[in-house]
């Protein structure tokens, strides 16, 4: 792992398993919406949606998480009732096919709602901070009364539709980092098992191109916090700044020609040690794994 250490705890515990992450994960992305950045609404209905989790899940995919609101920047928040008419159904029937089923949700009655179901992980881009006005519940109550469920703590700067106006300043690792190791802490001051955490750096949610590099490239300092890693940099922009800046075509690179990026940069993360790489093409990130597992 090019000289970076794996975190302490290599088993990360959910609802229905206990995931072993001796290995690296690779986790599907499945977009309940109409209006998602990455694959235009092609699984907005829940049967479409459903078709797709058992396609990843041919191709590899060892954790299907399925959501149902856009966290692009400048995304528009969906409506409670809107984003669980969306999301139930998929999740009901996910269920049913056998692997850990992870909700990409901030909203504490989605949460609860998906939790009740008995999904096994959620997965937080606000982690666990959002909280609706006059609604006592918040997202760390629901994760510290349920006793197993897995959760995700993001990094976010700002929120989705404010990111990318005005995105961090300075050394942005020290940053991450504190702030993870902090909410983490907070969790399990509730109660929460620490081996029911992992952390997120949030690549792509208020970082400039540059930072989310350092993110990478840095990325062992993260795992200083002791939890498993998390790590989504497929399809991301910064990818395309990077990536299409040979062509001149930083405008144009469209999704379908982010795929080979996106690869690179899964691996190179796994290499430094991520534990779980959330990927929207998963069939070519597996195969891309094999050959790194090959030559370790």
């Amino acid at each position: 792992m090019t000289g970076q250490s794996a975190p302490f705890f290599m088993q990360w515990k959910t609802s229905r398993f206990l995931i072993d992450l001796t290995s690296p994960k690779v986790m599907g992305v499945v977009n309940a919406t109409p209006d998602s950045f990455s694959d235009g609404g092609q699984h907005a209905s829940s049967a479409a949606a459903l078709r797709h989790c058992e396609k990843l899940l041919k191709e590899g995919a060892d954790i299907l998480d399925i959501g149902g609101e856009s966290s692009r920047p400048g995304a528009l928040p969906v409506p409670l009732d809107e984003e669980l008419v969306r999301v139930l159904p998929v999740v009901r029937e996910a269920l049913k096919l056998g692997v850990p089923v992870s909700v990409d949700t901030y909203k504490p009655q989605v949460m609860q709602a998906v939790l009740d179901l008995g999904a096994d992980i959620i997965n937080d881009i606000w982690a666990l901070r959002w909280k609706q006005v006059n609604d006592p519940l918040d997202g760390m109550q629901v994760i510290s009364m349920h006793p197993a469920c897995g959760v995700c703590l993001m990094h976010m700067h700002r929120e989705p539709l404010t990111m990318q106006v005005a995105p961090m300043a300075g050394d942005v690792v020290p940053q991450v980092l504190s702030f993870l190791h902090s909410v983490a802490l907070s969790l399990q001051a509730l109660g929460v098992q620490k081996h029911r955490i992992v952390i997120d750096p949030g690549i792509g949610f208020g970082q400039t191109v540059a930072q989310n590099f350092a993110l990478l490239s840095r990325q062992g300092e993260l795992l200083a916090a002791d939890y498993p890693l998390l790590v989504g940099w497929s399809r991301k922009s910064a990818l395309a700044a990077v990536a299409g800046a040979a062509s001149g075509s930083v405008a144009t690179l469209d999704m379908a020609d982010r795929m080979v990026p996106s690869i690179a940069a899964a691996v190179l993360a796994v290499e430094r040690g991520a534990a779980i790489v959330r990927v929207h093409d998963v069939r070519e990130t597996v195969q891309a794994l094999k050959i790194l597992n090959a030559i370790k």
